[in-house]
């Protein structure tokens, strides 16, 4: 799943992906299994399975603190079970897998005819000790981008939850994480696993194949993260996205004539912002109520390249910025979202990952290169930086845990050509160190494709047979949506 959250047009306007330190091993003092009992999860009407594992916070020091992991188990449904699961790793950082299982269900429905799904709530999200942390509330959405005190928030929140545990933030890492998911195969009775890694959950994966190969049959990486890229600088992808969407709509019947240069109105409507902000009364998508905000420039790009993740909102975004450009905001408060939902991102395990593994590896010249574009500038980044100013972690010693991963375990590789955050080369780029895989693209994919695309069937075939060829020609398949052409959704 998205491995970036759209906090629409909150503080952060932005979110991550990311990895960590190969550390010794010190062996927890358990071999105790996981009993896992009959529940029901929100948004899913069948009965699943639901267990808690215990793990150290500090795997060198494994008679200290400790946490118990939220697991749930969807069973495979027919009699010809394999022995062989899927473990699912959600993106972000700061997605729990378990909040996911209605979704994962349905979508891999075919793989879970013969294989269970086990989805584990990454330490710091879900129930597994959740760092849960809000940064700031509607009120902040009237003060200017360069008032809001990013870093004072950030360390204020850090601060209320050392208030109520005594947690070291530094142990909320990637290494870790894998470390508990292999502990939980292990309790589960499992000799081997596959696994399905979206998003940030590739970066996940991929460091599973370097710490624990032994316990891996094959994997399948959505929306590549490679763990010799930094995460955090998404401007030079958010505009390529941009231009693709641009020269979409010039291609497609009726776009360039409803709609004229899209980026162009996009690009003056975005200058008018940087000059005068504008306050507006945006009412919410969900309940609609009204909000006052302040829509800066910022804050509008934030919420378009939110949008640029999924082909369903992508196709809004000619009439909401032409919309925009001639003074109603509506459309664009609908990309926005819900004010009212909570983030779906648990903020302090985002930025644990992300302050100590990937923003402290982006220089100079890599944040340089990447504020070079038109269409978010490198607000992203900056808006990261700020934030980990104030979060008490220290950057991980040594560049190990950013050296490229070589492993020969069966991998399959999916990309999304107008993915705004995990572009493709990013995949090509991972296959160069993975001899066995396969790599594909899916022309009309947004961001992990397997949620729109027929990757999902694709991906049950391979876990069939993981050193057979697949067969990709199903994504050719995939057609552009329309863009949407007026409020009465003319077009679709």
């Amino acid at each position: 799943m998205t491995i970036l959250s759209k906090t629409a047009m909150s503080l952060a306007a932005a979110t991550a992906l990311f990895v960590a330190h190969s550390v010794s091993n010190t062996a927890f003092a358990s071999n105790q299994r996981l009993t896992m009992e009959p529940c029901h999860v929100q948004g899913l009407a069948e009965q699943v399975e639901c267990g808690f594992y215990t793990v150290p916070e500090n795997y060198d020091e494994p008679q200290g603190r400790t946490l118990d992991l939220h697991v749930v188990r969807l069973p495979a449904v027919s009699s010809g079970r394999t022995n062989d699961p899927v473990f699912f790793l959600a993106g972000g950082p700061g997605q729990a897998a378990t909040e996911l299982t209605s979704v994962v269900a349905q979508l891999f429905r075919d793989v879970r005819q013969t294989r269970d799904i086990i989805l584990v709530d990454q330490r710091g999200t879900g129930k597994s000790n959740p760092l849960e942390c809000p940064l700031g509330d509607l009120g902040d959405m009237l003060v200017p981008d360069q008032d809001v005190d990013l870093t004072g928030i950030s360390a204020g929140c850090a601060a209320a939850i050392q208030s109520q545990q005594e947690i070291d933030f530094q142990h909320y890492n990637t290494v870790n994480a894998i470390r508990d998911f292999d502990s939980v195969r292990s309790a589960l009775g499992y000799q081997q696993v596959n696994l399905y890694g979206g998003s940030y959950g590739t970066r996940a994966g991929l460091v599973w194949m370097r710490e624990k190969p032994e316990s891996l049959r094959s994997v399948v990486l959505d929306g590549l993260a490679p763990t010799q890229v930094v995460i955090g600088p998404f401007g030079t992808f958010s505009q390529r996205a941009f231009d693709i969407l641009n020269a979409d709509c010039a291609a497609q019947e009726g776009c360039l004539e409803e709609f004229g240069d899209i980026s162009e109105t996009y690009y003056a409507l975005r200058e008018q912002l940087l000059e005068q902000p504008q306050r507006l009364t945006i009412r919410d998508a969900r309940s609609d109520e009204p909000h006052e905000v302040l829509l800066t420039a910022t804050r509008l790009a934030s919420i378009l390249r939110a949008a640029l993740y999924s082909p369903r909102s992508r196709q809004l975004m000619p009439l909401a910025i032409r919309e925009a450009a001639e003074g109603n905001w509506r459309p664009i408060s609908g990309l926005a979202g819900s004010f009212e939902t909570n983030s779906p991102l648990y903020m302090g395990l985002m930025m644990s990952v992300l302050c100590q593994e990937d923003l402290p590896r982006a220089d100079a010249e890599l944040l340089a290169r990447d504020a070079d574009n038109r269409f978010i500038g490198g607000s992203v980044a900056r808006e990261f930086q700020r934030m980990c100013a104030g979060w008490p972690v220290q950057p991980l010693a040594g560049i190990a845990h950013a050296e490229p991963v070589h492993s020969t375990i069966p991998t399959l590789l999916l990309s999304g050509r107008q993915d705004p955050v995990t572009p493709p080369e990013w995949g090509d780029l991972a296959a160069e160190t993975l001899p066995n895989s396969q790599h594909f693209v899916a022309e009309h994919g947004g961001h992990t494709i397997f949620s729109h695309t027929c990757a999902n069937r694709m991906i049950d075939r391979f876990l069939q047979n993981p050193t057979a060829e697949v067969d990709g020609k199903c994504l050719e398949q995939t057609r552009l949506l329309p863009f949407v052409r007026n409020v009465n959704a003319a077009g679709m």
